[in-house]
């Protein structure tokens, strides 16, 4: 590495509007790093995920490319 190029590589805080705080490294320069959501209140990383069905796209995705019961052909319409 060249010397002199290269940004300083130093420990930082990360604040999360949730209220949850870590400390990592960052070239970013300050004391602390705000940010608006973390693994702590993500719901990815909570379990809370909705997916949003809409006109059952994701039902037909499972039926087409998915196995198990959920690749199962459907009923034929009733008249």
């Amino acid at each position: 590495m060249k010397p002199g190029i290269h940004p300083t590589y130093a420990k930082i805080k990360v604040v999360c509007a949730c209220g949850n705080e870590f400390e990592t490294r960052s070239t970013k320069g300050g004391e602390a790093l705000m940010v608006d959501i973390c693994s702590n209140c993500h719901p990815f990383y909570t379990g809370k995920q909705k997916l949003m069905d809409a006109a059952g796209r994701i039902e037909r995705f499972r039926r087409k490319y998915g196995k198990g019961a959920a690749a199962a052909k459907p009923e034929p319409a009733k008249e």
